[in-house]
């Protein structure tokens, strides 16, 4: 049981955080203000039912129970009683097309209004997650942010489909009903009231504890989404090493937790739903008895009966509505959760845009890590002149795919500086940044899409004769052809229809198409056969002609002609020269070069290896 503090702190969560998805309705606000006008016409047609079938059969159908009483309607008790019904049948049949015309006009324009506003923040939130840097997806698992963006906004979708807007009709229809409750006899008003309590009190009661169960339901349904993303994408992965049993088990430990989430939420819904039904007949029971007791007269009784039924079907609906406002509110405060991280990718105030680029690169000093106590760089320099090719190579975890990621700033230095042409990165404009640096990474990936959009990315100035020369000039036009829709090839998830080193020579097309100034390859020989990489090496002089390169090479027969070569070990430039000029200093670069040409590069008897 939650103290009434904390039952206040739940209740201040609950509105500030329907103050906060009030700033994605707000914009259609003039649809919704028309949609609550309708709401007290809604409830006046309603509620005007059992009071026309009490002035019926006061009137006409048993008038001795008190047809004196309303001089008001004096005209009509002169009427012959089937005139009467006839008539006040037609004023019941109004009163019924008007509360279905006003039901329809508010549901329909609230409706209206929810799609709008959870589609813009559908649309906030993947914006949001586009500018998140790096380190928030390292720990972060994609399939909880799919999770974000569709089951949780599905839940805040459910809540509007359940009316759960609508509670506010619903206190107003109960207020009404109460004050002609009272109006048509206090006695039996109180009676009502008096069963009513309790389970007002117990939907009060079990709120907080409701919000901690939907809670636990959208972390573990998430925690399900993450799991399922992951296994369905490893899955060749998980049948080649025959993991199945394994991936199994952990699935069914993350889905019985779900289930048991969703079990528990399902204690506090039928507790409530089965309250309000024995709350309800209890005190129909209760309104025969005193009603009969009491003589109160037929009409009264009947209408009375009519209230009382229409009095507990908001509390019942409001249970059900208030289960989906529960599983809404937890859901807003995961998604506003995400909206909150501030650790967004930091555009400079202002922003620096220069008109042209030279291509001087400069890493001063930089120092990096990944986690502390574990530095991936440790005071790294060098210098790249203006449309120099420099090759950097050195053992696994030296370092080298990290200066391609600082240097595109999907990280920041820690300490130290990166230039581009004498300036920060850090006080450069990012996105231009990025469209002037082309990175070719190892791990392609390849869109669902047609091969043009995939080499287009979204670029609608660049035109198929542009993309066509792309891929001649990445030696992956003639591959292309020979698909059987061509350039306009449908592509599988992740690529799955080509090759790797298809997918490889398409990252090659994608960055010319874009023809940046700057070009990285990071390792991007390193995973393709022997006849992709003789393609690779033919078109190597055309895709680094007139640009400033920087080759980040596992292969190293990928990097003999580059201008300068840089040894990188532990964060640091161990050697730096030419192909020629480390071999003859038979360092680090020359055993390196053994490793990989050890068949003819093992010296003959007699000759020294060292």
């Amino acid at each position: 049981m939650l103290s009434e503090q904390e039952m206040d702190f739940a209740t201040s969560r609950d509105l500030s955080l329907m103050a906060w998805i009030w700033k994605f309705v707000r914009p259609y606000g003039g649809k919704l203000a028309v949609a609550l006008g309708l709401m007290p016409v809604y409830t006046f047609f309603s509620l005007a039912q059992p009071y026309v079938i009490k002035l019926t059969i006061d009137l006409f159908l048993h008038p001795s129970s008190g047809a004196a009483n309303y001089r008001w309607l004096a005209a009509l008790r002169h009427l012959q009683p089937a005139h009467g019904i006839q008539l006040m049948g037609g004023c019941y049949a109004l009163l019924v097309a008007g509360e279905f015309c006003a039901f329809y006009g508010q549901y329909y324009l609230t409706m209206v209004v929810a799609q709008l506003g959870l589609s813009d923040l559908r649309l906030a939130l993947f914006r949001h997650v586009e500018r998140l840097p790096a380190p928030f997806f390292d720990r972060e698992p994609s399939g909880r942010l799919v999770t974000r963006i569709t089951t949780d906004i599905d839940a805040i979708n459910e809540m509007f489909n359940a009316g759960a807007l609508t509670i506010v009709t619903d206190l107003l229809v109960l207020a009404s009903i109460i004050a002609l409750m009272f109006h048509l006899s206090p006695r039996l008003a109180l009676w009502t009231l008096g069963v009513s309590a309790p389970v007002a009190l117990v939907v009060k009661l079990l709120q907080a504890q409701a919000r901690a169960v939907y809670r636990r339901i959208r972390g573990s349904v998430a925690a399900l989404s993450a799991y399922l993303s992951e296994a369905i994408v490893g899955i060749s992965t998980i049948q080649l090493f025959a993991a199945e049993e394994r991936s199994r088990a952990e699935f069914d430990q993350f889905n019985r937790f779900c289930r048991d989430a969703l079990m528990r939420a399902n204690v506090y819904e039928a507790g409530l739903y089965s309250m309000v039904e024995a709350a309800s007949a209890i005190t129909l029971g209760v309104i025969l008895w005193i009603g009969g007791y009491r003589g109160v007269g037929l009409g009264t009784l009947v209408a009375f009966i009519e209230y009382a039924q229409k009095f507990f079907f908001p509390l019942r609906e409001m249970s059900t509505k208030y289960t989906a406002l529960q599983s809404a509110l937890a859901a807003v405060e995961r998604i506003a959760g995400t909206m909150r991280d501030n650790a967004v990718e930091a555009n400079p105030t202002p922003a620096v845009k220069p008109q042209s680029v030279h291509g001087e690169i400069v890493f001063d000093g930089v120092h990096f890590a990944y986690r502390s106590n574990e530095p991936a760089l440790a005071g790294l320099s060098f210098r790249v002149e203006p449309g120099q090719k420099v090759a950097i190579v050195g053992p696994t975890g030296a370092g080298k795919s990290t200066i391609a990621k600082l240097l595109a700033r999907f990280y920041d230095v820690q300490s130290g500086r990166i230039l581009l042409d004498g300036i920060d990165v850090r006080n450069l404009d990012l996105a231009w940044l990025r469209r002037v640096i082309g990175i070719v990474q190892q791990d392609v990936f390849i869109f669902s899409g047609t091969v043009f959009e995939n080499v287009r990315m979204g670029r609608e100035d660049l035109k198929e004769a542009q993309v066509i020369s792309a891929l001649e000039r990445a030696q992956a036009y003639p591959f292309v052809e020979r698909l059987p829709g061509g350039l306009y090839e449908p592509l599988g998830e992740r690529g799955s229809n080509l090759s790797t080193g298809q997918r490889q020579l398409l990252a090659f097309a994608r960055a010319l198409a874009y023809d940046p100034p700057i070009l990285v390859l990071d390792e991007a020989t390193s995973s393709v056969d022997a006849e992709t990489e003789r393609l690779i090496r033919v078109a190597l002089d055309e895709l680094l002609k007139d640009r400033t390169a920087l080759i980040i090479a596992h292969r190293l027969s990928t990097i003999e002609k580059a201008d300068l070569i840089l040894v990188v070990a532990h964060g640091q430039v161990r050697e730096s020269g030419t192909h020629e000029e480390l071999l003859a200093r038979r360092g680090l670069y020359y055993r390196l070069f053994q490793l990989q040409y050890q068949t003819w590069a093992r010296p003959r008897p007699g000759e020294s290896a060292s």
